[in-house]
Order: C-alpha cells, then sequence, then structure tokens
C-alpha cells in the first residue's frame, strides 16, 4: 500500500468559538425513510423555520448530492470510462456505503462549523447510519439526531413523485428500496414523525421541539 503523509490540522478558531457566536450547538439532523415518506419536505420545512429564528443550518439533500459529490458514473463519463467507473456511485449496496460515508464526512464538517444540518437521505442500511452517529457524536453525544419519517409503503407509493416505484413495479429498475431492496427502520431514533397522518409544519414544528428540549437550540434562537 502506498505511504500517506496526513496530518491532522487543529483550526485558531475553535467550533465552540463557531456556536458561540452562531448562538446555538451544530449538529446533524438525520432524516430517514422510504422515497416518497416526506423526508426532503419536513427538511425544508424546519430550514426555513429555523432560518425565520436566525439560526445557521443547511440542507443536504440525497437527490442534490448525486449531482457532485457523489455523482453517478453516468455524470461522471466525460470525465472517462476509468475515472466513471473508479469514481461514480450507483445504487448497489456497495455504492450506497460509500454514499453514506462521503455525506456523513461532510455533515462531520458542517457540525464541527456550528450549522444545524439538515441531511435528507433514503440511508436503508442501520449500520451505515451508524456509522455516521459514531462519527459525529465522536466530537460531542447527542449531536446526531436521527428523525426517522415513517409513512407507509401504499402512502409512498400513492405519492411516487419521481415515479420510481412504479418503474420498480413494471420490472424497469432494480434495487428499489422498499419493493426489491430492504430498508431497516430505525430502532431508537430521537424523533418518530407520522408523516402519513400530518402535515409537514407540524411534523417540522416535532423537530424543533426536539432540538430545544435537549439544548441545541434555545427557544431565543
Amino acid at each position: 500500500m502506498e505511504e500517506t503523509h496526513i496530518t491532522w490540522h487543529d483550526h485558531a478558531i475553535t467550533r465552540k468559538n463557531r456556536e458561540s457566536l452562531n448562538g446555538h450547538q451544530g449538529c446533524v439532523v438525520w432524516f430517514t425513510g422510504l422515497s416518497g415518506c416526506g423526508k426532503s419536505t419536513v427538511a425544508n420545512v424546519v430550514d426555513q423555520k429555523l432560518y425565520a429564528r436566525g439560526v445557521r443550518t443547511f440542507v443536504l439533500d440525497g437527490d442534490n448530492v448525486r449531482h457532485g459529490l457523489n455523482a453517478s458514473p453516468q455524470l461522471l463519463a466525460p470525465l472517462g470510462d476509468a475515472y466513471a467507473e473508479r469514481f461514480g456511485l450507483g445504487f448497489s449496496a456497495e455504492d450506497r456505503k460509500e454514499n453514506i460515508r462521503r455525506v456523513g464526512a461532510v455533515t462531520d464538517l458542517f457540525a464541527n462549523a456550528g450549522l444545524v444540518t439538515l441531511v435528507a437521505f433514503v440511508s436503508p442500511y442501520r449500520e451505515d447510519r451508524a456509522s455516521v452517529r459514531e462519527r459525529i457524536e465522536a466530537s460531542r453525544s447527542g449531536n446526531f439526531v436521527e428523525v426517522f419519517v415513517d409513512a407507509p409503503l401504499e402512502v409512498c407509493e400513492s405519492r411516487d413523485p419521481k415515479g420510481l416505484y412504479r418503474k420498480a413495479r413494471a420490472g424497469e429498475i432494480k434495487g428499489m428500496t422498499g419493493i426489491d431492496d430492504p430498508y431497516e427502520v430505525p430502532e431508537a431514533p430521537e424523533v418518530h414523525l407520522k408523516s402519513g397522518a400530518q402535515s409537514p409544519d407540524t411534523l417540522a414544528d416535532q423537530v424543533i421541539g426536539y432540538l430545544e428540549s435537549t439544548g441545541i437550540i434555545t427557544n431565543n434562537s
């Protein structure tokens, strides 16, 4: 294996410095659930509500990240077949694992910058979510907030905003989470949202209420 020469460099401005300036802690709020359950919708409502209160936030959406950081081989094809094959990510179990690993590393940076980082990814495997939690909480316990956006499969299929369920049922795509690939339900999420029965506004308030109850943000934020 090629030897590497890398060293961790501490920053002159600490995480506590940045959080003091912001008036709140940095953290990762990880929305997980089936496609169509409402992850991105709720995350964006939380973002809007916190922004209005002066909380520094950012949303990382699964689809958006796959346009750049975790681009597919097809999107990377202009850089050459070998490059695209090596660095592009599809939807195999291995690629999904790497997708979440990369995003976990980015969210760790954002949390250390003092941002409330709102992450909306299907992230179907418990092991991958646990790995991100371990990374985030190595800096500070309690700063990884898993939010299970729980909607029955039939509700998600009825919404089907990208037509993925229809294509999966027709055999046009393979590896669709909830159809022919598993979704591993969180066993002890910090927040459990029943998104099939409540409005995005109500669900967002539940998330914000949890952040207030743990002191990540304050009522004055």
